[in-house]
Order: C-alpha cells, then structure tokens, then sequence
C-alpha cells in the first residue's frame, strides 16, 4: 500500500457502553491514517432504533477522547459528507435502494412475520439450514409494484447471486471464496423505512469516499453480501482488512463475562488512558525487537500491516495491570497526585460521596475506612462467604439468579437511585424472596461489610461498571463452593 491517501472510518453503534472493541478497531484506524497523512472518521450507526440508547452517543465519544484517538470528520465535528449519523441519512439509503429493485439486485419482501417464523420452524423440524426461501424473490414486477402501492407493509431484500463464488481478497488473509448459494438475500430495508447495516454500511462508505475498510474479523462472513452490492452499484471495492478478534484468556471471544469489556470500567478502574491504548496496540501488531511499551507516536512511526499475526490476540488483565505499572513508574510524584485527583479524589466524586457518610463518621480518620469501599476493586469475599446467601438457594442457584439480576440491570436506560431500586424489588418479588434478603446480599457483594450507607445510593455512586464487576465476581466465587 505505496502511495496512497486513505480515508477510514469507525461506525460504533450507541446500543450501550463503549466496548473495548471499539476502541481497539478504532485505534488501528487511526494509527494507519496518521502513518499516511490521511483522515479518520467516525460514523455513528444508529439505524436499530429499538436499541440505540440516549447518551450512548456521547460515552462513545467521551471514552474514544479519553484515550487519545480523535477524528477529523464526525457528528460533533461535522466535514464534507454530512450528516454522519445514519438516523438523518434515511433518504439517502431509500433512493439507493430503489437503484437496486430497478436494477433487479434488490426485491420487495411481503412476507410477514407469521410466514417466517413458521419457515423457522419447519426448517428446524427438517433439519435443514435456516435462511430466507426467497419466497417474493418470484412475484411479477407488476405484482409487487401493485402490492407496494397498496401500501402493504414490506421489507427490501438484496438479490443474491443463486450461484458461483464471490471472492474476498483481505490484505490480511488473502483470497476468501464463498458459496453463494449458501448465503442468504439478505434484508437491506426493513418494514419501518430503516435500513440494516449491510446497506446504510456500504452506501455510507462509498458516499463517505472510504478507501479501506478496517473491522474486526467477524465481519467476514458478511462482506459478500457488501461485495455484492458494491458490484451491484458499479462502485469499486474498498480494500478489506480484518483484524484479528480480541480473545478471553481461555481464547475465546472477549465478552463482559469473563473480561469487563466498557472502556469506562478501565478508566474507573484507575489505569490510565496511555496504558489502555498502548495495551490495545499490542493485541495482534507487533513493534519489533519484542518492544511492548511505547508512545501513540512511535506507532504511528513503526506501523505496518505486516506486523499484524492473525492468531487472536488474548486481552489479559495481568499483562494491562503490568503495563499500566510500567506507566506509573515513569511518571513523577506531582503527576502520579495529580492523576489521583483526577481519577477519584476530585470535588465531584468526593460531593457525591459524603452525603452518604457524613452522619456515619466523627472524625476525619473515620473517612477512610466508611469509604474504602468506593475506592478499591475487587472484594474478598472468601472472607464473608457465610454472608452471600438467600434462604432455601443453593450457592450456584443464587449464581444463577445474580446472573439474571445483573443482566436485568444491564438492560437499564439509566443506573439511578430510584431505577436500581424499583428494579431490585421487581426481581426479588419475582423470585419469591424478601427484599431484605436480596439487599442484604447485594451489600455484601458490592461493598463486602454488613453496614454500609444506603444501598441503592451507593451503587449510583460506584457506577454500572463496578456494580457490575463486583457482582459478576461474587458469581465466580458462589461457584467454587461445593454445594
């Protein structure tokens, strides 16, 4: 790749917290552009309505600025080809989809939900793969042109290939080939006007003038679909590069389960921005001369695609607590204070804090040990296991239980006082169980004593991240106990 001017992007979709993902496929974007004097851009992927969060927006930002990785184009930042949130790009995505049932590589879809779902489930009963019959991929011109003037609801579907091979050619991999027979016409509008990813992705790309295409490998099996439409449009290809997925220590896929995946849970954590970046550099490249700390900078200088190894690179907490370690020793007494007061012991953290403990101290060395809590990460709770307990449930049946409650409050639009409580009660009269009895548990789990301040205002305090964290740890441990 001599000589070129790339332009990239990162599309995050607001659906929750920004993901470690993210950040890592963002920072490779990033650092190629910079090698080649290009442009970064962020895109924000907002077309799932139902799951697109208030704020998110925002977090993604935020925690991608904490980091260090800014964009030359975007939704706060505006360029030549906006808007850049695909939610204000609807008639863009409908006129190019009318190109495509015009052309014959897209058709109106009337099924409706019944009818799929009870293709589903014949195709289960059958055991034969599931997928799309293309059922309306038969219908006259003239009869779906008279049943989408009727108004009848309906979705849009690419017209796959019924036969051949469609071939990848990844910078990274080299040739892929698929079957296309074996993949599905896929929906590229849905019934509410909304397009899916595969369409507002492509159109966006070649609109926003995006010459490679950096995401993570598990978009593969669905670039022939995206091959597909570029060559239905006559555009011509991006180059495709697929990084490597970020691993758990048993290798597999990353997930919130086994590894805190919000970048907010890392900043919260305490370990610092240069660190987490820097970690996220390491995961599949390579510096050389088995170098493994170095400034945004010296990658930018060193990068190259042939450093990249495919095998997926393990995203372990032990080695980020060493590099972050390795920051601290380089940093001076005067910055080291100053990143405290940043991280924990600022006016805003600590005027949320002292409502909650005022009445609970008499002196100002009461502070520190009614408050150790909201400061520290994880809890022993070998030390209070007897305190981890539900009447009449069995530790792994009370695992199993958290592990709902945690996924319940995982679903919250907001993580506030009044939420996390109406919530907490729901689930415990749900289960049958005394308020008490659940409150009491959650204490201990999330501060590891039996008198705390109030339980609800303290998790608001200590944030989703660690609430989650700790919970999801208090899990781990409830299962080593032999029943």
């Amino acid at each position: 790749m001599t000589n070129i001017h790339p332009r990239v992007r990162i599309a995050p979709s607001p659906t929750g917290d920004p993901h470690v993902g993210t950040a890592y496929i963002a920072l490779f974007n990033y650092v190629f552009s910079k090698k080649h004097s290009g442009e970064f851009i962020l895109r924000i992927e907002d077309t799932d309505q139902q799951r697109s969060r208030a704020g998110s927006e925002q977090a993604i930002l935020d925690a991608l600025h904490w980091l260090g990785i800014d964009w030359d184009e975007g939704p706060d930042k505006g360029g030549p080809f906006a808007p850049y949130r695909q939610s204000e790009r609807q008639e863009i995505y409908n006129k190019h989809a009318e190109i495509l049932i015009q052309s014959d590589h897209a058709y109106r879809c009337f099924c409706t939900s019944d009818r799929l779902a009870a293709l589903r489930l014949s195709q289960r009963q059958e055991n034969v793969p599931s997928g799309y019959d293309r059922f309306c991929r038969s219908l006259s011109k003239e009869e779906s042109e008279k049943r989408y003037l009727a108004n009848e609801a309906h979705t849009i579907r690419l017209a796959m290939p019924r036969d051949g091979m469609t071939t990848l050619n990844d910078h990274l991999r080299g040739k892929v080939e698929f079957e296309n027979r074996q993949i599905d016409d896929q929906i590229l509008l849905k019934s509410d006007g909304m397009p899916t990813y595969h369409l507002a992705n492509v159109v966006d790309d070649h609109l926003m003038k995006i010459t490679h295409v950096i995401r993570a490998e598990e978009w593969i099996s669905s670039t022939p679909k995206h091959i597909a439409l570029y060559d239905a449009f006559g555009w011509e290809h991006p180059v495709w590069i697929h990084m490597p997925l970020l691993r758990n220590n048993d290798h597999s896929k990353i997930s919130k389960r086994k590894n805190p995946v919000s970048i907010n849970y890392y900043r919260d954590a305490g370990i610092l921005p240069h660190a987490l970046r820097n970690f996220l550099g390491i995961m599949g490249w390579s510096f050389g001369n088995d170098r493994e700390v170095f400034s945004l900078e010296e990658m930018i200088e060193a990068f190259s695609w042939e450093r990249i190894s495919l095998g997926g690179p393990v995203f372990g907490l032990d080695k980020l607590h060493w590099m972050n370690e390795q920051y601290l020793k380089q940093m001076s007494d005067q910055a080291i204070v100053d990143a405290l007061m940043a991280w924990r012991l600022n006016n805003d953290q600590l005027l949320r804090i002292i409502p909650l403990i005022r009445d609970r101290i008499k002196r100002f060395d009461d502070f520190f040990s009614a408050t150790d809590f909201f400061f520290c990460g994880d809890i022993n709770y070998s030390s209070i296991a007897a305190q981890l307990s539900i009447p009449d449930l069995t530790p792994s049946k009370l695992a199993k239980k958290l592990s709902e409650l945690v996924e319940t409050y995982e679903a919250l639009p907001v993580f506030t006082t009044e939420i996390l409580e109406k919530t907490s009660r729901d689930f415990a009269t749900n289960n049958d169980w005394k308020t008490k009895h659940l409150f009491m548990t959650l204490r201990h789990i999330l501060t590891g004593r039996k008198a705390s301040p109030p339980l609800f205002e303290t998790m608001e305090v200590l944030g989703k991240e660690l609430v989650f964290r700790r919970i999801r740890k208090a899990i781990e441990f409830l299962r080593t106990i032999k029943q």
